[in-house]
């Protein structure tokens, strides 16, 4: 029986035109379009060997174009690690189709059967009469003109030639080779350059500003004021930067209010106004579960708190856009992660007809989550609107990113947890404490998340910060075990007043969470005697969920009799949303007791992505997310005083350097033929875990504060000396 349109895969049930999705070039190319944006996950290269692979296509032949409001579906928002297992399963099964369209049409030009067809790179030949033909001389310049049916069955994995097979990367050559990819270095005929001026306090209004002598400076076109915004537009981007810095100091700003203490961020956390729910199964649910006493035949019972700190998604390169407005059309080239929500928060910001904007992706200078990619875009958009006819565009500054991206909320997790007389966790109960997770742009006619939105003079309110309601949403995501566990409490402790704009970075709750998690996994398995890897397992029913923590201690060489002298190894383990890849991360590490100096010498992690499209792409998601993520656990701090934000460089803000970058080992678990996983955030949580047991085991100073500094390790030290 065939299957529905409103069976296919999600994405292609909701555009199954086959021509929003391939087209036919009349140059020997065949053009994959996503709905998704290519951020350094893969998905360009992905989709393209997925349609190549179903349609008998060589990869040089093979065009991918991503998000596009005039040339693609709409898929929304890419985040979540949805790429594949939206974008990914949609191309799979619309290629499918094309190729089962094509060969139909074969059948009637060549009159036989399509039975007795083959294809290779696109020409298909009739075995019984040897007789060919080809994809283009097929569709001579002609559209599909119809729908996924759902009727065509994608290839037999036993089949495949190019998916699972090592793959370059079809971005790389351009990226080698310095070409202008990015919308940094985008360069239209007669663009201009606009700069924003902002405070560094979040607290601040703009009481005045003196232009006159701005306007006066040599190449400046036009100063825009609107209400709390301010740039400048300029004939080059040296002039916009000196009438930037000049605009700034004629501006008098005011601030109201005043930020929490920063030392005492938790302490604050837990002291403010709550919304208070449960979850189950990674669902909220209305009711608070009450808190309940250990069992009485709890033979270990313990109670630790985690935290996290504000910390920024630090792209490597400013946030940047290009607007140009003409003949009341807009179009925009940004490198935000949704172009269609964009589209939509533009055009009722800006009161302009939808189809009159259009948003075009460019690769960005790096991000997994919602920075300002959005924001600039508003703010070349309002410049260009005071320049018609001219491409505006706008590049922030190192310190506008740094106090003005949307931060990363912080967390705080309380665990209290027992064992068994048969050694397995016998209670778990979980409090955790977080702002919002997500504010990202999406068009509604009451309110906008968009930066400049809530600066104007007709400024609109921002959204209201409420809890997230979705299954492993925002500040819940991860916090219901991956494990089997006898009937866990968790409550969320939602705070609506955030200090700073916060919103999504790559893995949302799922850091903190499974920090927290799997550190008290870790520290129940030493205080009951248990191995840890054991411990872990003993608590593990799914097969694939065991094989990467035992392929993971496999990798790393998991030794307990090696470790002394400073030296140990820690492993956690996680399920991403408990629906998408499994991942386990091991560290081995060093610390100096002296200067409190944490080493990361190697890491090895398994993971489990259903069928690896590109198995190096996987290794790669993996592998970043690590090293991100190490940089999070041992640097990074968004920092600030009663007004400021403070931490406005890389000197003030530290990232992990390319030298402290350890050895690592990925190993991919081949799973051919099982539906693809989102893998781009599952490393993220196993490996603060994995660093702050091994710390302990190397020491005994217990970390349950990030980022662990040498400060703070110092200070765990002494505080287990005096135990």
């Amino acid at each position: 029986m065939n299957k529905t349109p409103s069976r296919l895969p999600s994405s292609l049930a909701t555009d199954p035109a086959l021509d929003s999705w391939i087209k036919i070039e009349s140059d020997g190319t065949v053009t994959v379009n996503t709905g998704k944006v290519e951020i350094g996950q893969g998905i360009r290269t992905a989709g393209g060997i997925i349609a190549a692979e179903e349609m008998d296509l060589s990869m040089e032949r093979i065009r991918v174009q991503c998000a596009d409001t005039a040339l693609t579906p709409d898929e929304g928002t890419t985040s979540g690690s949805h790429s594949m297992e939206q974008s990914g399963h949609a191309v799979r099964q619309v290629a499918a189709e094309c190729r089962q369209v094509l060969l139909a049409m074969a059948s009637d030009a060549l009159g036989v059967e399509t039975t007795d067809l083959e294809v290779d790179d696109g020409t298909i030949r009739s075995r019984q009469t040897n007789t060919q033909t080809d994809y283009w001389t097929l569709m001579a310049g002609k559209k599909f003109g119809c729908d996924a049916a759902g009727d065509a069955t994608p290839k037999d994995p036993a089949t495949h030639k190019l998916v699972g097979t090592a793959i370059g990367r079809l971005d790389g050559p351009a990226k080698v080779f310095g070409e202008a990819i990015f919308v940094q270095d985008l360069d239209l005929p007669g663009m201009v350059h606009g700069r924003i001026v902002r405070p560094t306090s979040q607290l601040a209004r703009l009481t005045s500003v003196d232009t006159a002598k701005v306007e006066a400076m040599t190449g400046v076109i036009k100063v825009v004021r609107d209400g709390d915004f301010l740039g400048v537009i300029a004939e080059r981007e040296v002039d916009a930067m000196r009438a930037r810095d000049a605009l700034a100091e004629a501006s008098v700003w005011e601030t109201e209010g005043e930020n929490p203490d920063e030392d005492r961020l938790a302490e604050w956390m837990l002291s403010q106004v709550t919304m208070d729910r449960g979850v189950i199964d990674g669902i909220q649910t209305e009711d608070c579960p009450e808190d309940r006493d250990p069992p009485k035949d709890a033979v270990v019972s313990l109670e630790s708190y985690f935290t996290k700190p504000y910390i920024l998604h630090g792209a490597m390169g400013p946030s940047c856009a290009v607007a140009e407005m003409s003949d009341d059309k807009l179009n925009v080239w940004t490198h935000s992660q949704g172009v269609y929500p964009l589209r939509g928060s533009l055009a009722l910001f800006l009161k302009m007809d939808i189809d009159h904007i259009r948003c075009t992706h460019m690769d960005g200078a790096g991000c997994y989550g919602h920075n300002a990619a959005d924001d600039v875009a508003l703010d070349a958009a309002l410049l260009a609107r005071a320049l018609p006819g001219r491409p505006v565009r706008v590049q922030w500054r190192r310190e506008d990113e740094h106090a003005w991206e949307p931060f990363s909320t912080p967390m705080v997790v309380k665990v209290k947890a027992s064992v068994g007389g048969d050694g397995k966790v016998s209670d778990w109960q979980f409090d955790f404490w977080s702002h919002n997770h997500g504010q990202r742009p999406r068009p509604s006619k009451e309110h906008s998340s968009l930066l400049a939105a809530s600066k104007t003079t007709d400024a609109w309110p921002v959204p209201a910060k409420n809890p997230n309601q979705g299954l492993e949403a925002g500040e819940h995501r991860n916090a219901w075990p991956a494990y089997t566990f006898k009937e866990p409490r968790l409550r969320k402790h939602f705070l609506p007043n955030p200090t700073f704009r916060c919103s999504s970075l790559r893995g949302l709750g799922t850091l903190t969470n499974v920090f927290a998690i799997e550190t008290m996994m870790d520290d129940l398995a030493h205080a009951s005697g248990q191995d840890a890897v054991a411990f872990r397992l003993k608590h593990l029913d799914d097969p694939r969920a065991r094989d990467v923590v035992e392929a993971t201690a496999e990798a790393i060489g998991w030794d307990p009799k090696s470790w002394g002298n400073g030296r140990a190894q820690g492993l956690a383990y996680n399920r991403y949303k408990n629906s998408a890849a499994y991942c386990a991360v091991a560290i081995e590490l060093t610390v100096d007791a002296k200067t409190g100096v944490i080493t990361i010498e190697r890491v090895a992690s398994a993971v489990d992505a259903g069928e690896a499209v590109s198995p190096d792409g996987v290794a790669n998601q993996v592998e970043g997310g690590v090293v991100q993520t190490i940089s999070w656990a041992l640097k990074e701090r968004v920092r600030f005083d009663p007004v400021n934000v403070t931490s406005l460089d890389w000197e003030s803000y530290p990232i992990l350097k390319l030298p402290e970058s350890p050895e690592t080992k990925i190993v991919v678990m081949a799973r051919p033929g099982t539906p693809y996983l989102g893998v781009g955030e599952a490393s993220q949580g196993p490996t603060p875990a994995a660093i702050s047991s091994a710390v302990r085991r190397a020491i005994g100073a217990q970390l349950r504060e990030m980022p662990f500094t040498p400060e703070r390790v110092r200070a765990m030290i002494a505080e287990a000396g005096h135990r």
